[in-house]
């Protein structure tokens, strides 16, 4: 099996940097977990000025990256056969934990085209297998969401985690948010730790987590709660 590997193409790409400084993530990189490389368009322009964008055509405000420079960046990137090829843009799919689940199991290599300035020409999203969104807003460009995912997927794979099991637990990996946690001391500022917790039976301390996790998604994220009821009803169903 090949080494994970993560290739972004960015006209920022100093921005990336900060992902070696990361803690676990950064440790991870560091022990070659996974490899990180940066690729900058402008190094693939043919004129003087390195230009990688321009005017659009039918008129309107601000500039469009060209095609070329990020055409021919993209043709430079050693590519795995297991890869996926993910645009950054407001437009797209939102990102969800199912979704690094996917690609830290599927692939063994991420390719991320991140934009600037009014978007990209419409001529790059050919090269995208998935476009994805972190959300309803736009940001400045699309490193941060890149970062996001690098983040996400990088600490899903082996080794990267110690306790790897706990990543199962965690909110988002079957829908429910995670329940509370708590740490000694037992009482603070008059805030007791829940009894079922200090009393050693697991049965009941399980069995209090799970309901706490299926309350605060109730209450907090009442449209991934629906999503899993009616995943659960599907599950009775087929059993």
């Amino acid at each position: 099996m090949q080494k994970y590997r993560f290739d972004v193409l960015t006209l920022l790409p100093k921005s990336f940097e900060l992902m070696s400084e990361l803690g676990v993530i950064g440790r991870a990189l560091e022990k070659k977990i996974a490899e990180l490389y940066v690729h900058n368009p402008r190094d693939f322009t043919k004129d003087n000025y390195h230009k990688v964008d321009d005017e659009p055509y039918g008129g309107g405000p601000g500039m469009v990256l060209k095609p070329e420079p990020f055409f021919h960046a993209f043709e430079s990137v050693p590519k795995h056969t297991k890869r996926r090829v993910l645009m950054m843009t407001p437009q797209g799919h939102h990102l969800t934990q199912k979704d690094l689940w996917r690609w830290s199991k599927d692939n063994e290599q991420l390719i991320f085209l991140c934009g600037q300035y009014e978007g990209f020409d419409e001529r790059i999203r050919t090269l995208a297998d998935e476009e994805i969104s972190l959300g309803d807003f736009v940001l400045t460009g699309g490193e941060l969401a890149a970062m996001a995912i690098i983040n996400g997927v990088l600490r899903l794979l082996p080794g990267t985690i110690g306790a790897h099991d706990s990543l199962l637990e965690e909110s988002y990996s079957d829908l429910l948010l995670e329940h509370p946690h708590f740490t000694r001391p037992a009482e603070f500022c008059g805030m007791q730790v829940p009894q079922v917790l200090r009393s050693g039976n697991h049965a009941e301390i399980a069995k209090w987590r799970q309901e706490q996790r299926i309350l605060r998604t109730k209450e907090r994220r009442p449209d991934v709660y629906k999503l899993w009821i009616s995943q659960s009803n599907d599950i009775s169903s087929d059993s």
